[in-house]
């Protein structure tokens, strides 16, 4: 069994996970369990789910609307008013079962709810295996800004069975994959070699990888867990990424990008400035580029949308004393935290990504 073991918040992947899950729920004893769910893994997910949860205790379901744009406070007064209205007490527990969304959000209702209630997270999605359900950041979007409201907190164990990923329409793989790619980014050559040419992104052969990735974002936040410094390497591409997400999700002639869709710009994007600031190789931006593009769809950007990210960036959790603050690389694995970055080197980032075949 793959495991990382850890004082709370240990990972367990594929062979023997199950084993592990029923364990530790039986070790706890809730009173009640609640699983939530949205209603695509509510459908597709929880058979899965129900055929290998082994506890005395039947788990009651909760059901939220799939997507973002359901990342708010008003689903978690929603589920806030069923847990009271169900019973839930101090000693029951939740179990977040589903993409990033629900791991996000479903954390940050057990952390709040009666000041804290024990989870567990059971990613479905592979953009949640590799990274929204591994670190303990819970958290719901303020209207269209990302991840504005939210706490630290650890769940009780991190469950992660592959087989979820065989629900998963192409895109949304595809979207947890530009994670895996930052990853590689942040991290080593040898790593983002490996995952830039994955052809396919098919279950089969996919858990090793997986798991680096896992292991890449463990050793991150076992060193900096609350994002005083190298735990913000976490963020490359991701100042613009979730600038260009929130901007999508508004009612623009843009469609809506999926997170990793919209990271994948973002790296295009920061790659682009770290070479303008930073030095970064111009033989490697060129490997960067070509090998997101190949993955991802471009976007058309008008010089109205670019203006309207740009001042999206001020939100971003980074930023310190009004200052707009960016993760650049110098290389592949050396990067530089608490960038500054001037707008008009943005708006040239944006150029090159119009501009490259």
């Amino acid at each position: 069994m793959k495991e990382i073991l850890k004082e709370k918040g240990s990972i367990y992947c594929n062979s023997g996970a199950w084993d592990a899950f029923n364990n530790e729920i039986k070790r706890i004893n809730p009173s009640k369990i609640f699983v939530i769910s949205d209603t695509n893994t509510r459908k597709s997910c929880a058979p899965l789910f129900l055929d290998n949860y082994n506890f005395n205790l039947n788990p009651e379901f909760l059901e939220i609307p799939e997507g973002e744009t359901h990342k708010n406070i008003e689903t978690c007064l929603s589920l806030w008013k069923e847990l009271s209205e169900k019973g839930a007490d101090r000693n029951s527990l939740i179990i977040n079962l589903g993409g990033g969304v629900v791991t996000d959000l479903g954390g940050f209702v057990a952390s709040t709810f009666k000041r804290g209630i024990e989870f567990i997270n059971i990613p479905t999605s592979l953009l949640s295996m590799v990274d929204a359900s591994v670190g303990g950041k819970n958290g719901v979007d303020l209207g269209l800004i990302k991840n504005q409201i939210g706490v630290i907190n650890n769940p009780i164990l991190v469950l992660i069975d592959t087989r979820f990923l065989r629900t998963l329409p192409d895109n949304q793989k595809t979207s947890g994959y530009a994670e895996m790619l930052k990853h590689g980014l942040i991290h080593s050559k040898s790593y983002w070699n490996e995952i830039k040419n994955l052809n396919e992104i098919e279950i089969e052969g996919l858990e090793e990888l997986l798991w680096e990735s896992v292991l890449i974002k463990n050793s991150v936040i076992t060193e900096d867990p609350f994002e005083k410094g190298l735990r913000k390497t976490l963020n490359y591409g991701h100042t613009l990424g979730h600038a260009i997400e929130s901007y999508c999700l508004d009612d623009n002639e843009i469609k809506p990008l999926l997170h990793g869709e919209a990271i994948a710009i973002g790296m295009v994007l920061t790659t682009f400035l770290s070479g303008k600031l930073l030095g970064f190789p111009k033989d490697t931006l060129e490997d960067i580029s070509s090998s997101i593009l190949k993955k991802f769809e471009k976007v058309t950007f008008k010089s109205v949308d670019i203006d309207e990210i740009i001042k999206l960036l001020i939100y971003d959790k980074k930023n310190t004393n009004g200052k707009i603050l960016f993760v650049l690389l110098e290389d592949i694995g050396i990067h530089k935290i608490n960038c500054e970055v001037p707008n008009n080197l943005i708006i040239e980032a944006f150029e090159y990504y119009k501009n490259y075949k």
